[in-house]
């Protein structure tokens, strides 16, 4: 299978995982390591990655000598804040460019405000960031943080930590099939077969945090996103048989039976 490719560096997992929730470091990295994640998402500003010396060190437990680490910008309001967060993580992490950003309108319901995103996408590209974009199931704005240069392009399958799965498919598609850039699924995936259903179809990734950490056993529970993301990108590539309503086809042949 083709690798996914995100600001010309190809990685060999599709599945993209969150560091927040779990209950110390030595759990966030057994789940990081059976989910076989290779990007590493990290709110920066709730964990400690260098900012508070007197601090556990996040990066102590998951080095970007082995893993690609992403700065978030969670708990952002505005695109201004956004910014200046990632200008800080990208000073903690020697100039490290990739991110994923973030503007939320709601403390609630943690849906992205847009226009702020919009905004902060077009300051982060113009500085050099290589942008990762979480945001609406809205193919119009998803087609304009492409064009503003977004590296990677990130809608909600349903809101942060609902655990409600995919509930508008068909935005989805409209998304993927309008896109030139990777489409990875953030926020709403609950268990395995929503991870798969996100790749059947066609999604280049998934990006997932609650649905691993609050799982009973987050260890086996990221072993099952690795396989559900797997079995979900081959029978992508593989093609579904066509739907047939109402028209049984026998797996059998119907002819040339013994006795006929």
């Amino acid at each position: 299978m083709h690798q996914l490719t995100i600001a010309g560096k190809a990685y060999r997992s599709r599945l993209l995982v969150g560091t927040g929730k779990y209950k110390d470091f030595t759990e966030t990295r057994a789940a990081i390591d059976a989910s076989g994640a290779e990007i590493v998402t990290v709110a920066v500003r709730r964990v400690n990655i260098g900012q508070d010396a007197n601090q556990p060190n996040l990066l102590d437990a998951v080095p970007p000598s082995k893993f690609t680490i992403l700065p978030n910008t969670a708990g952002c309001y505005s695109a201004d804040d956004a910014v200046r967060t990632l200008r800080l993580a990208r000073e903690l992490l020697d100039g490290h460019p990739l991110c994923k950003l973030e503007v939320l309108g709601d403390p609630t319901n943690l849906f992205p405000n847009m226009p702020e995103t919009l905004k902060a996408a077009a300051t982060l590209v113009k500085e050099g960031f290589q942008v990762m974009v979480y945001c609406a199931d809205d193919p119009i704005q998803c087609k304009m943080l492409e064009e503003i240069g977004c590296v990677a392009v990130m809608p909600l399958a349903s809101l942060i930590g609902s655990g409600m799965g995919i509930v508008n498919p068909w935005n989805l598609r409209l998304i993927i099939d309008n896109a030139k850039v990777p489409i990875i699924v953030d926020a709403g995936v609950g268990t395995a077969s929503d991870a798969t259903i996100a790749m059947e179809l066609g999604c280049d990734g998934v990006l997932m945090n609650t649905a691993i950490a609050h799982a009973k056993d987050p260890v086996l529970m990221a072993s099952a996103m690795k396989k559900g993301i797997e079995a979900g990108r081959e029978a992508f590539l593989a093609g579904r048989m066509a739907r047939k309503y109402y028209s049984a086809d026998p797996s059998s042949p119907t002819s040339g039976l013994i006795g006929s």
